[in-house]
């Protein structure tokens, strides 16, 4: 466990020493708080579920979303209780607010690139702008000394694997659902 603190702390400390800087700071204060309870997420997710062509996109990060939340914030921060990085190293001035509750894992990695990657498995040219702006976020955790890399790796896999279960979910599920939905409305639209 030392080994690993050794590693996180090291990049970070890499990080706050050869790349913050003042023009930085301002910029990594917008991504980080983008991410702030995955609002952009969930106001992208909406925004595909308005529209037809974009809607099973829409789906897939919706659900991916909300496991996040059942995985990360319900389940695995309390659990594991994990003291934020600006805890352990109490000289360090944070230029955000001190965030709330547990390290492990990144919750605003997590949900950035469980809705990300749903958005790309279904769009791929607005799932790579979603999925540099979820690096960026991830990157802005590290960047702000507010979750550790390894939060931050275990974050990207969480998230990863949750819009895979929720592309699941939407092709064994919802597309079935749907269908049968459209061939009931066209049956009533075909006897009026």
């Amino acid at each position: 466990m030392e080994a690993i603190l050794g590693f996180d702390f090291a990049i970070l400390d890499f990080i706050r020493e050869n790349i913050a800087n003042p023009v930085l700071d301002v910029i990594m204060k917008i991504i980080t708080h983008s991410g702030d309870a995955g609002i952009i997420w969930i106001a992208a997710a909406l925004l595909c579920l308005i529209f037809k062509k974009t809607r099973k996109a829409g789906v897939c990060m919706a659900i991916a979303l909300i496991l996040v939340l059942l995985i990360c914030n319900l389940t695995l921060k309390p659990i594991i209780a994990r003291p934020r990085p600006f805890m352990l190293r109490e000289e360090i001035e944070l230029i955000i607010s001190a965030p709330s509750g547990f390290s492990f894992p990144s919750g605003h990695t997590a949900s950035s690139f469980a809705a990300a990657v749903g958005l790309f498995i279904y769009h791929k040219k607005l799932g790579i702008a979603a999925l540099i702006w979820a690096f960026l976020i991830a990157f802005s955790r590290l960047y702000m000394y507010v979750h550790y890399p390894t939060d931050v790796l275990a974050g990207m896999v969480i998230g990863i694997l949750c819009a895979v279960v929720a592309m699941i979910i939407v092709n064994k599920v919802y597309e079935p659902l749907s269908d049968r939905l459209n061939t009931l409305i066209n049956k009533k639209q075909e006897k009026n």
